[in-house]
């Protein structure tokens, strides 16, 4: 940034302060009729899980009713839960994926 003089007087640019952007989570909801094998295959393709990984949030989801598959801003969140949806909805499966902001 460069200092500029005028009329004898120095003048500073101002640094612009940038907050960074929310952080959005997105998270996948249990029901009794999405098979588990189902769920690791669509965390393995949408969020870049290995399936250890995926096994892991899968069996969250099972068991806790919801399990959190990354943090992304909201644009990615948004394409992520559409994504699942779109590929839950292909294979009718009535799997959920919602996001909230972190």
């Amino acid at each position: 940034m460069r200092n500029q003089e005028q009329h004898g007087a120095l003048l500073e640019a101002e640094k612009a302060k940038v907050k960074p952007p929310p952080l959005y989570k997105v998270m996948l909801l249990n029901d009794d009729y999405t098979p588990m094998d189902f769920v690791v295959v669509v965390l393995q393709t949408v969020f870049a899980m290995s399936r250890e990984k995926a096994t892991q949030v899968m069996l969250q989801v099972h068991r806790e009713g919801m399990g959190v598959c990354g943090t992304f801003t909201r644009e990615v969140a948004t394409a992520k839960v559409e994504q699942v949806i779109n590929i839950a909805r292909k294979y009718q499966h009535p799997l959920q994926c919602t996001m909230e902001e972190t």
